[in-house]
């Protein structure tokens, strides 16, 4: 008689040895799942404010455009007509801070996008 046939037939439950430092697989599952919980809420957390930072940007560094043509721009004192002619360095810099706050914007988008759908799919 095998050693699992005995212990069926004495009527006890089959139960694998302990592991070596007294945990079990299943107490350092429920701590890695745990783990995993709390970077994904961190996660989430920074994504959101750093979403909230760069949408604040974003707003002030489109605000500080100077306008082409008409419209709301020029209601506002924007129609003013400057000495400068063609576009100057600040400008052109600051179209390149508003295109890269607009990139990281976007991606803070995207990873709350995956993050919520895994965040779904885990609960589920």
């Amino acid at each position: 008689m095998t050693q699992v046939s005995k212990i069926a037939a004495i009527g006890g439950a089959w139960r694998p040895a302990p592991r070596p430092g007294g945990y079990s697989v299943r107490a350092g599952i429920a701590k890695n799942s745990e783990r995993t919980r709390t970077a994904m809420m961190a996660f989430a957390y920074t994504l959101i404010v750093l979403l909230v930072i760069t949408s604040v940007l974003l707003t002030l560094l489109i605000l500080l455009h100077r306008g082409k043509g008409g419209g709301l721009s020029s209601m506002f004192g924007g129609g003013v007509s400057s000495s400068l002619a063609g576009s100057s360095v600040a400008e052109k810099n600051l179209d390149r801070y508003t295109v890269l706050v607009g990139i990281v914007w976007f991606a803070c988008i995207v990873g709350l996008g995956l993050w919520l759908k895994l965040a779904q799919n885990g609960a589920a």
